[in-house]
């Protein structure tokens, strides 16, 4: 279902429609709304609702509106018109729409108030679509999206830009007192909608449409290859877990840290080998980077308890799946038990690299820790790392700057729509 309320009244109805929107304030402002341009100022007046006004009804008002009932862009019209409003062509072309396209309208008070009561119980989500995350054709993308979960629940559809970032979009959405907020694109746009929702009970949604979709992977929502009918059919379901996130620096993170060998391999993997080869794309960049890497210096302070240590590669996870291969020391990273996994990689040369990465590799495989002397595992609650001398850092896939790092734990901190089987993984219960 679309989201959008349109409002149209003739001048003797005015009264009546807002008297009926003062009373049901409460459920409309979870709703956008659109009304001719003076029905829009009489509503803003009277009422705490926000408006988006179209043109006058003798101007074209109703047929701009009209226009948005024919491309399914209207959830329902609440037209209240007199006798002689009825038999005016505009306002007849418009009930007809409504007709042909099956969209709810209301011609008297009985009827506007049995609509509003069911917008009042429907489940209202917002879905943050990233237009340019991917390889296929976004617009048949959205329309399979909204085919899907139109009739599950309402759906707001919000487009991320250059200029409108995704947390803007759900600061909108929390504001709007949304049930749910859908993510769709890659693990950028993934990351930042979650990031945004840490702390709220807002369940989190994914519709993964990126190159390595990762936090998707982790949380059991399909493969690299995702299907977004099965991605949308899960969030229809609505089983939630709370999962862990973490803050690194001050910025939020649902994946992982990466100093070293992580940040060099994104920062490495262009946009044509991930075109080609998705996310084995990373795999080869790792093992190609791991055999060049150079060791550092580095601190690590854990409880008040400082290491040092020659490294390649410190990897501080809170959720990763087993494509992440540096994440891997422990064999499995359980994004629900309120710490985070700490690998720490320091080959020594060529040969013990090699075998490094085979061994992470066979880890993440078999589910087992690593057994090797030069790879560290640990979990902690927060760490403190630096390094002698600055090191990159990528975080959830993108690159935030250099060493130092102090990266804390949330337990719990997010809400996530997935599979049965992945509560069942995570020992989670379902909140939903």
């Amino acid at each position: 279902m679309a989201a959008v309320i349109a409002l149209v009244a003739s001048p003797s109805q005015v009264s009546v429609l807002i008297e009926l929107l003062q009373k049901y304030q409460g459920v409309l402002y979870r709703y956008p709304l659109v009304a001719t341009a003076k029905l829009a100022a009489a509503i803003v007046e009277r009422t705490s609702l926000k408006v988006e006004a179209k043109l006058d009804s003798d101007q074209g008002g109703l047929s701009q509106i009209a226009a948005m009932v024919a491309e399914k862009k209207i959830a329902a019209v609440l037209s209240f018109e007199d006798a002689e409003a009825l038999l005016q062509p505009h306002f007849q072309s418009l009930h007809q729409l409504c007709i042909t396209h099956d969209v709810p309208l209301a011609l008297n008070l009985a009827t506007a108030i049995a609509i509003l009561e069911e917008f009042r119980r429907a489940r209202v989500a917002h879905l943050i679509f990233n237009p340019v995350s991917g390889q296929g054709d976004a617009k048949e993308e959205l329309k399979t999206i909204e085919s899907i979960l139109g009739s599950a629940m309402v759906l707001q559809v919000c487009e991320t830009t250059p200029e409108i970032h995704p947390a803007m979009l759900v600061q909108d959405a929390i504001a709007a007192d949304a049930d749910l907020v859908i993510a769709s694109g890659g693990d950028g746009t993934v990351s930042a909608v979650a990031g945004a929702l840490v702390g709220t009970d807002i369940p989190l949604g994914i519709i993964p449409r990126g190159t390595a979709n990762a936090f998707a992977v982790a949380m059991g929502i399909g493969g690299v290859i995702m299907q977004i009918r099965t991605a949308c059919e899960i969030i229809a379901k609505g089983h939630v877990a709370p999962v862990d996130v973490a803050r690194c620096n001050g910025l939020p993170m649902v994946l992982l840290a990466g100093i070293g060998l992580e940040a060099e391999v994104v920062e490495r993997a262009n946009r044509e080998a991930k075109n080609r080869w998705g996310v084995l794309a990373y795999i080869m960049e790792g093992l190609k980077q791991f055999n060049q890497q150079e060791l550092f210096e580095t601190k690590i302070e854990v409880e008040g308890v400082v290491q040092t240590f020659q490294a390649g590669a410190v990897t501080i996870a809170n959720a990763a799946p087993p494509t992440s291969v540096m994440a891997q020391g422990l064999g499995s990273v359980n994004a629900s038990d309120g710490l985070l996994d700490v690998t720490i990689a320091a080959p020594k040369n060529e040969l013990e690299a090699i075998g490094a990465m085979v061994n992470l590799v066979g880890a993440a495989l078999l589910r087992s820790p690593t057994t090797r002397d030069d790879i560290i595992n640990l979990q902690t609650r927060s760490i403190k790392v630096s390094t002698t001398t600055p090191q990159k850092v990528v975080l959830d896939g993108e690159m935030i700057g250099t060493t130092p790092i102090d990266v804390d734990c949330i337990p719990h901190g997010l809400n996530v729509i997935v599979p049965d089987a992945t509560i069942k993984m995570l020992g989670a219960e379902d909140v939903a």
